[in-house]
């Protein structure tokens, strides 16, 4: 498999890696990512399918990418915009119904596996380096633009929508809360660990290693 098949498939991967995970998170009941917890508080207020929702939020924020750095846009864009809310919408209806009435105990570990899934794809799709979800583009930015390091860009990003969604009605869970400061730095350790040297095997970039 050659770079450029590989980060085709980092893309793909991550992104259906992260779709499904947002399931696992609905199905433990202690809250959805950060994300998705502004979505829903939003989405709880209109006549409209979860799916079409959420490609068309997706669609108002890459206007404004799009002006801001293209260059974030691309296959995992487009893929993020047209698919991630139908599997999300599938993953989440796929294990209610498998288990309708999980134990604690199940969904204690079905939102530590969540958490350590959505992290994986993220920084698999990231490093892919094929276009991001919009939302993962502004901490991507903020952090290329020198606001801060990436961690703590996307601490804030989370920890705005977490806010956003409660105060529409949106259900915050443990889950959200521990996603919202955690998940900037076990993306970086993935990142790190996993999908850098995936990508780039033994030849990882001395700009990238840094």
């Amino acid at each position: 498999m050659n770079e450029k098949q590989k980060r085709i498939f980092m893309t793909i991967a991550g992104v259906l890696i992260t779709g499904f995970s947002v399931g696992i998170f609905n199905f433990s009941l202690f809250g959805m990512d950060p994300f998705q917890v502004f979505a829903h508080g939003i989405w709880m207020h209109l006549n409209i399918g979860f799916g079409t929702f959420y490609a068309l939020v997706n669609l108002v924020m890459l206007v404004g990418i799009f002006f801001i750095d293209k260059t974030k846009i691309g296959l995992g864009t487009l893929i993020n915009i047209f698919l991630l809310g139908y599997v999300v919408q599938f993953s989440s209806w796929l294990f209610n119904t498998w288990m309708p009435d999980p134990s604690l105990l199940i969904r204690i570990a079905a939102i530590i596996i969540a958490i350590i899934i959505i992290c994986f794809g993220s920084a698999f799709y990231f490093t892919g380096n094929l276009g991001v979800s919009t939302y993962d583009a502004i901490a991507l930015i903020m952090a290329e633009k020198n606001v801060a390091k990436f961690h703590y860009c996307r601490i804030g990003t989370d920890l705005v929508c977490t806010i956003t969604g409660f105060l529409l009605g949106a259900t915050v869970g443990i889950g959200t809360l521990v996603t919202a400061f955690f998940m900037g730095p076990i993306i970086a350790f993935f990142n790190r660990t996993v999908a850098i040297p995936f990508r780039y095997g033994k030849q990882i970039p001395v700009d990238v290693k840094s």
